[in-house]
């Protein structure tokens, strides 16, 4: 039985991105759909389901950012926003509003089909029910018993440094920004606890990673907050 393609929905006006990336995505194993406009895009999303959405920012009826609140209302398919607004106001905004990356114009196909990819598989591990068991590299984290290592050694980590560790766990291959993991780890009104959330990052590096300075599991996604690898 053949595997169906994943459906990418593409909400774009302009008609040169539009054709580069129909090229693009035609070219490899995605089928494509495009809307130009806000209200267009919305309509596809609800009828077609698509496995990942393509946003634009800079939409003629509605900006992209409440597209991306208004598809975040009542839907969990992934939002990698594309745009020419590369200012990291932008980028932490979009995130913030529920994107699932942010990509800024212009830009090559290989750095698309990146964060298309984490997208699939995330959304795939969400189908399949979360993996009590993380693994990259030799980071190990077993989330039934709480219990985490690299290699053969066992990492003692505070309460704290887990929740932390436990959210990047959860939205892998992401980018949370500051706002969103202080929030899921200190809950609202916490914007005042951002040193903090540094702090106990730099500690988890310590920890987790060979050299905490050329960190390989815990990226900083400068000015916006953090990534988990995830492969």
């Amino acid at each position: 039985m053949t595997t169906p393609r994943p459906t990418i929905l593409l909400i774009e006006d302009e008609p040169p991105m539009r054709r580069f990336l129909s090229a693009a995505l035609g070219a490899t194993e995605y089928d494509l759909i495009e809307a130009v406009t806000a209200r267009e895009g919305l309509a596809q999303a609800a009828g077609r389901t698509p496995d990942v959405v393509l946003l634009d920012l800079g939409l003629p009826d509605l900006d992209g950012l409440a597209v991306t609140r208004e598809l975040r209302s009542w839907s969990d398919i992934p939002i990698i926003v594309i745009s020419a607004r590369g200012q990291e106001s932008d980028k932490v905004a979009a995130l913030d509003a529920g994107a699932d990356d942010y990509l800024t114009k212009p830009f090559a196909v290989g750095e698309l089909l990146a964060p298309i990819l984490v997208a699939l598989r995330n959304r795939q591990r969400r189908g399949a029910g979360d993996d009590p068991v993380f693994v990259v590299g030799e980071l190990k984290v077993d989330q039934a018993k709480r219990r985490v290592t690299v290699g053969s050694d066992e990492i003692k980590l505070t309460p704290t440094e887990y929740k932390v560790l436990q959210s990047l766990v959860r939205h892998a291959g992401r980018v949370l920004t500051h706002r969103q993991l202080l929030k899921e780890v200190w809950g609202a009104h916490t914007d005042e606890q951002t040193h903090n959330l540094r702090v106990h990052v730099a500690q988890l590096r310590r920890k987790i990673e060979a050299d905490s300075a050329r960190p390989r599991y815990i990226l900083t996604e400068t000015g916006v907050g953090y990534r988990l690898r995830d492969e």
